[in-house]
């Protein structure tokens, strides 16, 4: 799903499914192979390309810094304090930034080599929030699950005829025609979806 430039640049961690409850504890569990959890993290040692984008625009303070790609990612990643700091003396150490006084407040300012190392990456960034950005799987949590209850139904009915001893070679064969062309419907507008 993701290139790998994505993955060489930005680690993706897909968080547990049902955390926040509702009782959909079985759902997730029988779509969690087909659905991302939450957009995936900066990796610690690349989240310096996501600052160097926070204080290219204007100089900011490690909480504006964190509260700035919060917002630009939707709110689903706020990097921790313990993260940004050692990125920001880090990317000082590097020259990339330097230190500002404003009102008596220690900002950091994008440099003209961090300027050139954000120029380079800049595709990373972009490929980065528009991940986060993305809508999750949580989002259409009812509408999925009304489809598992669908998929259900038709393991139940296959189930009812095996216990029955209905299963002959031909009902599988029609069996296998009806889920082949029902699979091959929803790949299409899957597809479709996806190219929209």
């Amino acid at each position: 799903m993701h290139g790998t430039h994505w993955h060489a640049h930005f680690g993706g961690r897909g968080g547990p499914f049902g955390r926040r409850g509702h009782g959909r504890g079985d759902f997730a569990d029988m779509f969690g192979g087909f659905f991302g959890g939450p957009p995936p993290r900066a990796e610690r040692g690349n989240v310096r390309y996501l600052v160097l984008d926070a204080i290219a625009q204007q100089p900011r303070h490690g909480y504006e810094i964190i509260q700035h790609i919060e917002e630009r990612s939707g709110g689903s990643y706020r990097p921790s304090p313990g993260v940004i700091y050692p990125t920001l003396q880090m990317l000082e150490e590097l020259e990339h930034a330097r230190v500002e006084d404003r009102d008596g407040k220690k900002v950091y300012a994008i440099t003209a080599a961090g300027k050139k190392d954000l120029a380079e990456h800049t595709e990373d960034v972009a490929d980065f929030y528009e991940r986060s950005g993305e809508t999750s799987w949580e989002d259409f949590a009812e509408e999925l699950q009304d489809l598992s209850k669908r998929v259900g139904r038709m393991f139940k009915a296959i189930g009812r005829s095996a216990r029955r001893g209905r299963l002959t070679p031909s009902t599988m064969r029609k069996l296998r025609q009806v889920l082949d062309e029902a699979v091959a419907k929803i790949e299409s507008i899957v597809d479709v979806d996806r190219e929209g």
